[in-house]
């Protein structure tokens, strides 16, 4: 049998409280109780039971990008607002003038061939997050 639903998504952290600050504070996800675990971490829900797990484990696998790079791996998020979101990514100091390999550069896709305005960033260890909206307003 395939796959009944999407349950989550697990990302490497470097500082757990920087990165529990960027997902609750800056992106808004609502924290949820984590199960007791050697290593620390938090997790976040997401509608529809879905949910993003975010971990700090010494020594990790994973390396960060060396530039925004839209067509790598990211997560995406709808947002109610396009406008909203580049507001407030302007606000915190994203800009789409930077350099590729700036923390925090913005790649903004009013016209995306998906149908949806989407712009994409960099989270502070430089996981590549995706905020589009159903429409551009």
């Amino acid at each position: 049998m395939p796959p009944t639903a999407f349950h989550h998504m697990q990302v490497t952290v470097t500082d757990l409280e920087r990165s529990r600050a960027f997902y609750g504070g800056f992106l808004g996800l609502l924290e949820m109780p984590r199960p007791e675990f050697p290593f620390p971490g938090a997790w976040f829900q997401l509608a529809g039971g879905q949910e993003l797990h975010i971990v700090r484990v010494t020594n990790a696998n994973w390396q960060p990008p060396k530039t925004l790079e839209i067509y790598e791996t990211h997560i995406a998020l709808r947002v109610h607002s396009f406008q909203w979101a580049l507001d407030r990514l302007h606000a915190a100091g994203f800009h789409e003038d930077l350099p590729d390999d700036h923390d925090l550069k913005i790649v903004i896709k009013r016209n995306s061939p998906t149908g949806y305005p989407q712009v994409y960033f960099f989270d502070p260890d430089r996981h590549m997050v995706e905020w589009n909206a159903a429409v551009l307003d």
